[in-house]
């Protein structure tokens, strides 16, 4: 009877050991080698570039990284290797032309298959992570893509999700442009006070949201060069918002376009403001000091200035690019740091990378937008140490690009190579 349990001890130790060296023996290492390879931190490129992958890891990455026995060597020529790119401001449950109405024509399952072919869209241009801000109408349907996803179900980027966005009644993304009589659904959820913002909240992070999308501002309009933009939620409201996402240890990023919301949701303590056109002193002073990202997605802006369908219209939204633009180099001055996000949805998903062309042309160095999406990003979505760059330890999410992204931003957009968690998704 000794000899039996000293035995059945051996195997408790020996066994788990044993299976791990399986594990390891039959995890996939994949070599991936080119010109050059992008150190993120340092701003620089080196050259030639390695990455050893072993599993869903990256091992090694620098000018020269070992090759084990059996390992995949993956030649990628003139290219130059570096992490995937992380898109904090996305609707995966928007398309081009059904945003006003998709609650009515559109319906969720629908939707939802859409959305899966907007994920895959996004991971196939490079975009190996993203923030899905608001599903627009569709509850907590984001949910089963972030999961479909996780389990490799379907393809896409590692996903951040906030399932419904919250507004006030008559909010933002009410239907009000229609007949109030036929009682056309909201795209976001109804909070008209603290209470309701809490119990909101709460009902989204039980439906699986990973963090809270507010909208703070309502309908923008340019007045003799300024920008009027009705605030939604008062400052001790937002509080109550934080203070509840903080309970559960997530956070709310908000819509929010300009004051005096900007600076209420500063002095609340949100982890972003998105889309920010125009920033008093005290609130970007606030977000340096707090940390608290500015998010600016110009895409979009352009997007519905191209498309506007009058020539005021038009003028209109480009009158207030132009003030954005004017803005953010103000808030690059002021060092308020910055995330960025696209808003991709109303325009076409995998299309995104635009977003980093238009801050290299309002001001930012491209080395600095690289950092704002990868490093910047990667905390944003909560994943700083494990995404955002190519260093050992790092998941092994690596896309090659053509031509050198720190001297030509568009480089971004020629994605030829992309692996998502070790896996390779196009080549």
């Amino acid at each position: 009877m000794q000899k039996v349990i000293v035995s059945l001890c051996l195997l408790a130790f020996v066994a788990p050991a044993m299976a791990q060296s399986q594990s390891q023996a039959t995890e996939k290492v994949v070599v991936l080698h080119a010109t050059h390879l992008l150190d993120v931190e340092a701003g620089a490129l080196v050259s030639p570039g390695e990455v050893l992958v072993r599993g869903n890891r990256i091992v090694e990455a620098g000018r020269a990284v070992s090759r084990p026995t059996g390992a995949e060597v993956v030649d990628l020529g003139g290219a130059t290797l570096m992490p995937g790119l992380i898109d904090v401001h996305v609707h995966l449950f928007l398309h081009p032309g059904a945003e006003d109405l998709q609650t009515v024509v559109e319906s969720v399952p629908e939707r939802v298959i859409l959305a899966e072919q907007a994920a895959k869209a996004d991971l196939m241009a490079g975009y190996t992570a993203e923030r899905d801000m608001g599903t627009e109408g569709a509850g907590s349907a984001d949910t089963a893509i972030r999961n479909a996803i996780n389990k490799g179900i379907i393809p896409g980027p590692r996903m951040r999700i906030s399932g419904n966005a919250v507004d006030i009644l008559g909010g933002h993304e009410d239907a009000n442009h229609f007949n109030p009589a036929q009682h056309i659904s909201s795209n976001a959820s109804y909070a008209n006070n603290a209470a309701e913002l809490v119990e909101v909240i709460r009902q989204q992070i039980k439906e699986g949201a990973d963090f809270i999308k507010i909208y703070e501002s309502g309908r923008d309009k340019l007045v003799e060069g300024r920008l009027q933009t009705p605030w939604q939620f008062t400052r001790e409201q937002l509080q109550a918002a934080v203070a509840e996402t903080a309970r559960v240890g997530t956070t709310v990023g908000v819509h929010c376009t300009g004051e005096p919301g900007a600076l209420w949701a500063a002095q609340a303590g949100v982890a972003s403001i998105d889309h920010a056109y125009q920033l008093s002193p005290e609130t970007m002073k606030l977000m340096h000091d707090k940390q608290i990202y500015a998010v600016p997605t110009f895409a979009i802006a352009e997007y519905f200035a191209e498309g506007a369908a009058s020539i005021g219209t038009a003028e209109s939204d480009t009158a207030l690019q132009i003030l954005h633009a004017a803005e953010f180099k103000k808030q690059l001055a002021a060092g308020v740091p910055i995330a960025v996000g696209s808003d991709v949805g109303p325009f076409p998903h995998g299309t995104q990378a635009r977003e980093l062309e238009l801050m290299v042309q309002y001001g930012m160095p491209a080395a600095d937008v690289l950092k704002a999406d990868l490093l910047n990003g990667a905390k944003l979505l909560g994943w700083a140490g494990e995404i955002g760059q190519l260093k050992p330890g790092f998941l092994a999410d690596v896309i090659a690009v053509d031509g050198n992204p720190l001297e030509n931003i568009s480089a971004v957009k020629a994605v030829r190579f992309v692996m998502k968690d070790g896996v390779v998704y196009r080549r």
